[in-house]
C-alpha cells in the first residue's frame, strides 16, 4: 500500500492520563502542556488540506501563500512535537505502572482510533500510534544514549526507504505521471452510511499499510520522546539551557530551508516530487519541531512562556480536541452535511483553521477550570484504572 504524498498529520493522544506515584503531590510541568496545545493546532491547520479537499500544487494567488506558509512554517512539525510527545508520555506510563497497564491503556487507545476512523474521518492516526507504541516495550532497560541511538537508525532507515522510493519513481518516469492526492474519495450527495461502510471496510488496511509504510520513521520520534524522559528536560527546562539554545540554533534555521523545498516540491504535480516530498517533509518537519521545542524550552526556562501558557490547557484535553476538530470539518466540509468539500483554497483553510484552534483555548481552560479533565481523558482513564483504587488525580505531564 502506498502513502499518500502529503498524508495528514499524524495526531496523537493525550501521553499523560496516568496517575502519579505515592508520594508527595508535584506540580504539574507546564512545557509538555503548551508544546502539545501549540502543536494541537498546528496539526489542523495542514490537515485542512485533507478535510477542505485542495491540493497544494493548484493552488494560486492568495492561496498559493497560504501553502508556502503553511509548507515552511508548519508541514511536518507539528506530527513530529506531539509524536515526540507520545513517546515521552508513553515512556513515562511504562516506568511508573508497568507493561500490563501500558498494554490496556494502548488497546483502549486502538479502541478509540477505529471509532474515530470509522464513524468521523479517514485519516485518524491514534490506532497507529496505539501499536506502533508496543515497540516501547523493548526500551524498558535502556538508557538515553542506546535509545537515541535506535532513534537515529530508525529514522535515517525510514528516511532511506522513502528516498529510495523516490529515486525509484524518477528513473521510471514518475516526473510524467500524476501525483497521489492522498484526498478521501467524496462525492457530491454521498451519504453518511456510504462512508461509514467504506471506511468500516478500510480501516486494517490503512492502519497496517500506514505502519508499514510511516513506522520506522513514527517509531523513531516516539524514541527521541522516551529519551526526553529519561533525561527530564521537559520537565526542569531550567537545567537545560544550552540544550534549548543549540536546538532553536540549529533546527529553526534548517527546519526553515527544507521547508522553502518542499514548497517548491508541492508545485509541482507529478509523482516523482510527490514521493520526494515525504522525505523532505519528515526532516524538515523535525528540524523545525527541534528547533520550535527549543524555542519554547528557553521561554520555560526563562520564565518568560508569557501568553504561550494559554495553550496549556488545551495541550492538557489534546484527544478532546483533536477528535473534536474531525467532527466540525468533516461536518462542515462532507457531503452530507455542509458539503464544501473541495470549494475552499488554502487561504480560507488556514484562517479557519487558527480561528478554531485558538478558539479552543478558552473553551479548554473553562472546561478543566469547572469540569477537571476532558471528556475524552475522562473516559479512558476511568476504563484504563477500572477496579483501581487509591487513584489521585493526573500527575505532572
Amino acid at each position: 500500500m502506498s502513502a499518500p504524498s502529503q498524508p495528514p498529520e499524524l495526531s496523537p493522544t493525550l501521553p499523560d492520563a496516568a496517575p502519579p506515584p505515592a508520594g508527595p503531590v508535584r506540580e504539574r510541568a507546564v512545557l509538555p502542556d503548551v508544546l502539545r496545545g501549540v502543536a494541537l493546532l498546528g496539526i489542523l491547520v495542514v490537515n485542512m488540506q485533507d478535510f477542505a479537499g485542495f491540493l497544494p500544487w493548484q493552488q494560486r494567488g492568495l492561496d498559493s501563500v497560504a501553502q508556502v506558509i503553511t509548507d515552511v512554517l508548519a508541514n511536518g512539525r507539528f506530527i513530529s512535537i506531539f509524536a515526540m510527545l507520545f513517546g515521552w508520555g508513553a515512556a513515562g506510563l511504562l516506568a511508573r505502572h508497568g507493561a500490563a497497564l501500558f498494554a490496556r491503556r494502548h488497546l483502549i487507545l486502538l479502541l478509540i482510533g477505529w471509532a474515530h476512523f470509522v464513524f468521523v474521518w479517514h485519516g485518524d492516526i491514534i490506532s497507529n500510534y496505539a501499536l506502533m507504541a508496543f515497540f516501547l516495550l523493548f526500551t524498558v532497560r535502556l538508557g538515553a544514549g542506546a535509545v537515541l541511538t535506535a532513534a537515529v537508525a530508525s529514522g535515517g532507515y525510514g528516511l532511506f526507504v522513502w528516498g529510495m522510493e523516490a529515486a525509484a519513481s524518477y528513473a521510471n518516469g514518475g516526473a510524467d505521471r500524476p501525483r497521489f492526492t492522498g484526498l478521501p474519495d467524496l462525492r457530491p450527495g454521498q451519504g453518511y452510511a456510504e462512508l461509514f461502510v467504506e471506511r468500516a471496510a478500510d480501516f486494517w488496511s490503512n492502519v497496517i499499510g500506514g505502519n508499514l509504510y510511516n513506522g520506522p520513521w513514527l517509531l523513531a520520534l516516539f524514541l527521541l520522546g522516551v529519551a526526553a524522559q529519561r533525561t527530564g528536560v521537559l520537565g526542569r527546562p531550567q537545567n537545560h539551557l544550552r540544550l534549548w539554545r543549540r536546538l532553536a540554533w540549529v533546527g529553526v534555521p534548517l527546519g526553515l530551508a527544507l521547508g522553502v523545498w518542499l514548497a517548491v516540491l508541492n508545485t509541482h504535480a507529478d509523482r516523482a516530487a510527490g514521493l520526494l516530498s515525504t522525505p523532505v517533509r519528515m526532516a524538515g518537519g523535525l528540524a523545525g519541531a527541534l528547533g520550535y521545542v527549543g524555542l519554547l524550552g528557553l521561554l520555560a526556562a526563562q520564565g518568560r512562556l508569557g501568553w504561550w501558557r494559554h495553550f496549556a490547557a488545551s495541550g492538557r484535553v489534546a484527544m478532546s480536541n483533536y477528535l473534536s476538530q474531525s467532527v466540525l470539518m468533516t461536518l462542515l466540509f462532507y457531503p452530507y452535511a455542509g458539503a464544501q468539500f473541495g470549494r475552499w483554497g488554502a487561504a480560507a483553510g488556514l484562517l479557519l483553521a487558527v480561528g478554531v484552534g485558538l478558539a479552543q483555548l478558552p473553551v479548554s481552560a473553562w472546561w478543566l477550570r469547572h469540569l477537571g479533565m476532558g471528556p475524552v481523558e475522562k473516559l479512558v482513564r476511568a476504563v484504563v484504572y477500572a477496579g483501581q483504587r487509591g487513584r489521585g488525580p493526573a500527575g505532572p505531564g
